[in-house]
This record gives structure tokens, sequence and C-alpha cells, in this order.
């Protein structure tokens, strides 16, 4: 056997009955060789890590829109946060740590310049809405180019969990679902302690029964819930909290839209942003012949409506790449003879 065929054989030899196994994988939309290293998953991981949105991540807001700060969260140090506690939490259950992985590192490819603002607008705009793991998924399967081809051909399994990792949605493996509660688990807990660090919110404005059921460091909350989530989901076919973490979990969440997500102060820019990206918007609905090459050329090798092409190109965009196109568009420069 060689390495990754001996790797298929450890999945089945030793992870959970409820684990999906990469030998088993329901496979790729374009059937592909086998690699003799890596399974299909861990290929799948390194297509993702490779990838052109992946890298942009670094500079598309998490929560304050283009902070001034070094340690302040983006968009691609929520996504290492969250495959940390995936793997965690999937190691532990003896479930797929590398579909886990792959799942973890994809949920949020299409996500847009702005944060949340941002997909609010867009979802606003376009006639087809907009949603961040729809949006997820048509990079990894459409927008993603590899070896010259549309998509990245990742396996069934990973687009699964990346289609379905927001709350209330339904992924079909547990390595799915981990990443889905992993994502909450993330988010609540690193936006509390950026929210802290702007002196939007402090400790004494958050009800003690949170630190008396989660803990009073940020470590502390976030071991509280991954320790929850392994215990009750142990050898059973469902990623769960028990009922009373995933009730204070959710108050927590609560607390941080009130106090946080919808606070004024965080939100001070927001109208600035909504602005740039109607505009941008606007301007190239009037004007799509002047869309960059890469999305004219999607536009006529297929079937589209043109508001789409104009979606994707913005959805592309990082922050401070949403704010050079929009001064480049609609900021004079001096003239010069």
């Amino acid at each position: 056997m060689n390495i990754r065929e001996r790797y298929e054989q450890f999945e089945i030899d030793y992870l959970s009955p409820h684990a999906a196994k990469s030998r088993f994988s329901k496979g790729r939309e374009i059937p592909e060789e086998n690699c003799e290293i890596r399974t299909e998953y861990q290929r799948d991981r390194d297509r993702i890590i490779h990838s052109k949105s992946f890298r942009r991540l670094k500079h598309k807001t998490q929560v304050f829109l283009s902070p001034e700060g070094d340690h302040y969260r983006t968009r691609l140090t929520h996504t290492l946060e969250v495959s940390q506690i995936s793997r965690t939490i999937a190691r532990s259950l003896k479930l797929n740590e590398d579909l886990t992985e792959a799942i973890a590192l994809g949920h949020d490819l299409g996500h847009t310049p702005f944060g949340h603002t941002g997909e609010k607008i867009l979802n606003e705009i376009c006639e087809t809405g907009f949603k961040h793991n729809k949006q997820s998924l048509r990079v990894v399967e459409f927008l993603e180019l590899r070896n010259g081809n549309r998509g990245l051909n990742l396996t069934f399994e990973v687009r699964d969990g990346i289609l379905n990792h927001p709350l209330n949605y339904n992924p079909s493996t547990l390595e799915g679902q981990i990443v889905s509660i992993s994502d909450r688990i993330a988010y609540i807990n690193h936006d509390i302690d950026d929210a802290m660090r702007a002196n939007i919110i402090n400790l004494s404005q958050m009800p003690d029964i949170f630190f008396k059921t989660l803990g009073y460091t940020h470590g502390q909350r976030i071991n509280t819930m991954i320790t929850d989530v392994i215990k009750n989901s142990m050898d059973k076919d469902k990623i769960t909290m028990s009922e009373e973490i995933a009730h204070y979990t959710k108050e927590l969440r609560s607390f941080l839209f009130e106090n946080v997500y919808y606070n004024k102060t965080a939100k001070s820019e927001e109208d600035k942003t909504k602005f740039i990206i109607e505009k941008i918007f606007e301007y190239y609905t009037k004007n799509f012949e002047l869309l960059p090459d890469f999305y004219l050329q999607i536009y006529n090798e297929n079937n589209l409506e043109k508001n789409e092409i104009i979606k994707d190109y913005i959805a592309g965009m990082t922050d401070r790449y949403a704010m050079k196109v929009f001064e480049d568009l609609y900021i004079p420069k001096p003239w010069r003879q």
C-alpha cells in the first residue's frame, strides 16, 4: 500500500463509525486520479489554502471595519480559529480531522468586504439576494481557477459542509456539524475580546451568570464550550451542547448582537461602506463593459445575468480594494499636463 492507502485504512480501523472516511467519499463532480500521498480531503484542504480567495481573507473585515490596530480579528484569523476549534473537537470524537479542517478553511471564502454589513447591502441591492455561504460554494465550484479550469473540484462532503455551516442549516456529515458549531464558538468569544479592546464593552456590562457558567477569561469560555460539545457528542450521530451551555451560549450571542453588532460606535462607518458598495454596483450596472477582463470572460462564456457577475466582483473584494475602486471611480484626480 502507498501512503494514502495506509492512511485510508487507518481511518477505517481507528475513526468512529460515525466519521466520514475519505475512501468512501461521494467524490468529485469531475473524477480525478488518486494522489499517492494525500487522501481526498487532504487534497481539498490544500486546494483551499492555495486559492486566491483564501489569501484575500486577511484583508476582509470580521466585525470592525478596516480597523487600525494590528490585533483585531480579520476574516482570515477567524477562519484559522474556527479550524483550530473544529480540529480539536473532531480529534477528540475520533471523527475525520482532515475533512473538518477543509470545511473550516473554506467556509467563509465567499464573504464580502466590510463583514456582514457588506453581505447585508449586497442582499438588498441584488435581485437574487446574497448569502455568504452560497457565495463560498460558488467560489470553490466556479470562480476559482485551477489548472485553467473553473472551480477547485472539491469532494461532495467539503462542498456540503461549506454550504451548510450557518446556524439552522443541516450539514450531511458530523464533520460539517462540527464546523457549524465551532464557527459560533469562535466568533462569540473573539468578538467579545475585540469589543473589549475597542472599548465598545467592558466586563462590568456582561451578566455575571456568563462568567459563572462559561468562564471568567477568553480561554476558559472557549474551553468550557469545546469540552461540553465533546462530552455531549461522544459516540453519537449528532454534534450538540448540553442544554445549559447551549442556553448561555445563545444568551451570550444575543448580548453581542445588542451591545456590539448593533452598537453605534462599532458601526459608525457602516453608512459609508453601504454607500461605497452601492455606488460601485451602480457604476458597473451602467458601465458593465468596464469590469475587469476576468469577469467579462465569465459573462461571455456563461449564460449569466450581468448583475450576478457584478455581485461576484464586489463580493470578492477586500475592504481596502473596495475603497480603492470607489476612489478610482468617483474621486477626481489632480490634472497633470
